[in-house]
């Protein structure tokens, strides 16, 4: 029964390589087997090549007598890889699926589908693990030299390694079932998560070639000192190296954890896996409603949709969050930018446009017009059968895009304006013109989002992030700015003041907004009623 739920498992995980959910029918073989092969070209060919990479070049850094070192560092990335790629498939496979109900309704042993779903995440974990485990076993057996204490080392670090990110999964995971269960919105949680984890990567990624570097030049102390602190760390490292002993007495520690959480999972399993949620009990009050105009109502609608999908919001929100930050950032630390930009290019003139065109492109990567057409789907009906006029429609997806774009615009671009120590002036036209950039990205975007529409997806993520539409979008969000500075810098620079400029620019772009924005209204129109 085991064997027949894991194989269960994992065809729900790759669920998509057998079967084409828009077409509604099985995918063909030469299908399913391209599938694969891409998968394995990624998993193997770049992860897997990638690792071996950093392998090789730890191992070539780190003097002979310190593999334990050389097994430690790249053992807490294997863990860190393979917590993160399993956590979700736990939190969804093994505590929150959606046939538990089922299962537990059926002559099943409680611990059969505990096995089943353990199992499966232990292959996950594995998989993702296995990416930075095994590539580093086989570089350090073919550097170090082959003894039967190293194979067997090496065999129990990807083993070792795969069981306690299973212990890890199991641990996060039910963190984050317990917390879902709690939360009303999860797309916001969703979102701060996702950040929050992008954040931590980050800085992670920036600190850690100068802490690897520092550990690796001064190796022997930081040795001695680990081995005096730390003996159970620094025994974790030998027993990898081979060392029985050692290797004997952490395989019993991963086992016993494993155990324990096997236990512990035995207690809690059907609480958590039958759980239905919070909710609220509503008692009714007689209160007004609010008068609300058709616009007001329709923007309401599309901030509903926005706020209500996590994908929706990261993928093309991220700029609401960003102005912000980025204004903060150049109260903060923008004097010295300034000056760096001031000094390359050898005028103080250029640094108010630079900074503009900066503030334009982190506005470009708020698109939320683009797909918006596209995501009413097959409810388009819904919203074409209303009294609403198809402009009130449009303007509402325009209106949403402006709300949450041009207030963090004007924000960093008087940031910008103040660490430029710029006059009224031209502090006033850097924000007007982000202003009007913020607008005419608005307007192109919905142009583009009626190009091209698509209403029969049977997921949100294809025409919110894997549309053609998206793309153009990003490519002329990221081109507009470059097309903004460059005539300034190679040709006017120095001969036409930033003021001029900026007042000029403005206008141009005014001027093409305001031919967007007729077109909507137009030939958009429609457009979107012929849908």
């Amino acid at each position: 029964m085991t064997r027949i739920l894991v194989r269960k498992q994992l065809a729900e995980i790759f669920r998509t390589y057998f079967y084409d959910a828009k077409k509604n029918k099985a995918r063909s073989k030469g299908a399913v087997i391209a599938y694969f092969i891409l998968f394995a070209f990624i998993m193997v060919g770049l992860l897997g090549g990638m690792f071996t990479f950093v392998s090789i070049l730890l191992r070539g850094t780190i003097t002979s007598g310190y593999g334990w070192f050389y097994y430690l560092m790249l053992a807490l990335v294997a863990i860190c890889l393979g917590a993160f790629g399993s956590v979700f498939n736990t939190f969804s496979g093994l505590y929150l699926s959606r046939d538990n109900d089922l299962l537990l309704s059926m002559p099943i042993p409680v611990r059969s589908i505990m096995a089943s779903r353990l199992l499966t995440v232990f292959l996950m974990g594995l998989m993702y693990s296995g990416c930075v485990s095994i590539p580093a076993v086989i570089v350090y057996l073919a550097t170090a030299g082959f003894s039967l204490g190293a194979l067997l080392g090496a065999v129990m670090f990807v083993a070792l390694i795969a069981v306690f990110v299973l212990v890890l999964s199991c641990l996060l995971g039910y963190g984050v079932a317990r917390l879902s269960l709690k939360l009303k919105n999860k797309s916001f949680m969703t979102v701060i998560f996702a950040l929050l984890f992008i954040a931590i990567y980050y800085f992670a990624y920036f600190k850690a070639g100068s802490f690897v570097s520092e550990i690796v030049a001064n190796i022997a102390l930081y040795g001695e000192s680990l081995h005096a602190a730390a003996p159970l760390v620094f025994g974790i490292g030998r027993a990898f190296e081979g060392e029985l002993l050692p290797l004997l007495l952490v395989t019993l520690a991963v086992a016993a954890l494993l155990a324990l959480t096997w236990y512990i999972l035995s207690r809690s399993f059907l609480k958590i896996a039958t759980a239905t949620g919070k909710t609220d009990r509503k008692v009714y009050r007689e209160s007004r409603a609010k008068k609300k105009s058709v616009f007001a109502a329709m923007l309401g609608k599309e901030f509903g949709r926005f706020t209500g999908s996590a994908n929706y919001m990261l993928n093309c929100g991220l700029s609401t969050l960003l102005l912000p930050i980025a204004g903060i950032l150049l109260l903060v630390r923008g004097g010295a930018v300034a000056d760096v930009l001031s000094d390359i290019f050898g005028s103080g003139g250029s640094v108010p446009v630079l900074l503009t065109a900066a503030v334009c492109l982190v506005c470009s990567m708020n698109d939320m017009a683009v797909p918006s057409v596209s995501l009413e789907g097959k409810s388009l009906w819904i919203s074409r059968s209303l009294p609403v006029d198809a402009w009130t429609a449009l303007r509402a997806k325009c209106g949403m895009q402006l709300l949450l774009t041009v207030p963090g615009a004007v924000f960093a671009a008087l940031c910008s304006a103040i660490v430029t120590r710029s006059d009224l002036l031209t502090g006033l036209l850097m924000v007007v013109f982000c202003a009007v950039f913020a607008s005419f990205s608005a307007y192109l975007a919905l142009y583009i989002g009626l190009h091209n529409v698509n209403l029969v997806w049977t997921n949100e993520i294809s025409v919110i992030k894997q549309g053609v539409q998206v793309l153009t979008a990003l490519l002329a969000g990221w081109l507009l700015p470059v097309l903004f500075v460059l005539p300034y810098m190679l040709l006017l620079n120095g001969d036409f003041s930033p003021t001029a400029y900026l007042a000029l620019a403005s206008l141009l772009f005014a001027a093409a907004a305001l031919v967007f924005r007729r077109w909507l209204r137009t030939k958009g129109v429609t457009r979107f009623e012929s849908l």
